[in-house]
């Protein structure tokens, strides 16, 4: 009952930030785990279902624009982790978190840097949330699709600055991220 959680979106420029839970079944493993950001489109996509279908339990939780703006994108990474684990249907003997901090849980927890290349139910959860998070930028697309999140999902590529500087920032944009913050001080 060891559950890996992760996030999705901590660096793009706009969204939610995304986070999922996973406690795996030691009796149904699941090949080709890896951190989300090492695997392609086609193979998160495929996993992702595996992993839906096969794990013990999992769970995906988010932090919005408003509340990353409001407490920081580290802080609503956090809350994000946190939501995912609570919302699990049961309570894990541990939880392992990639990264360097760990957030306010109700049970023990332990930060692993690279944990998601190296833990198989962290790799899981970043696979779940990328997927989902992913999957909300091209319904993001669908309604502003000047800004094209289906191409970057809203990281701070160039074109997407273009596209920000032309269009200026629309409701989903972080407020507080360098690029949306200086373009609104000088309109």
């Amino acid at each position: 009952m060891i559950c890996g959680t992760d996030e999705a979106g901590r660096g793009p420029i706009a969204g939610p930030v995304v986070a999922a839970a996973v406690i795996l079944d030691p009796e149904n493993p699941i090949i080709g785990l890896n951190d989300s950001k090492k695997l392609t489109e086609k193979k998160r996509n495929a996993l992702n279902e595996e992993i839906k279908a096969k794990a013990l339990y999992w769970a995906i939780a988010q932090a919005e624009v408003d509340e990353i703006d409001l407490i920081n994108i580290l802080w609503a990474s956090m809350n994000a982790m946190t939501r995912a684990v609570d919302a699990l249907p049961v309570s894990p003997v541990k939880v392992l978190v990639d990264g360097n901090r760990v957030p306010q849980l109700r049970v023990p927890a332990e930060a692993i840097v690279g944990g998601d290349a190296s833990e198989p139910c962290i790799a899981a959860a970043s696979i779940l949330a990328k997927v989902e998070r992913d999957r909300q930028m091209l319904e993001w697309h669908q309604q502003y699709p000047q800004y094209e999140f289906d191409r970057h999902k809203a990281y701070g590529t160039a074109k997407h600055l273009e596209l920000l500087r032309l269009h200026g920032p629309c409701p989903i944009h972080r407020k507080s991220f360098r690029p949306v913050r200086d373009l609104l001080a000088n309109l």
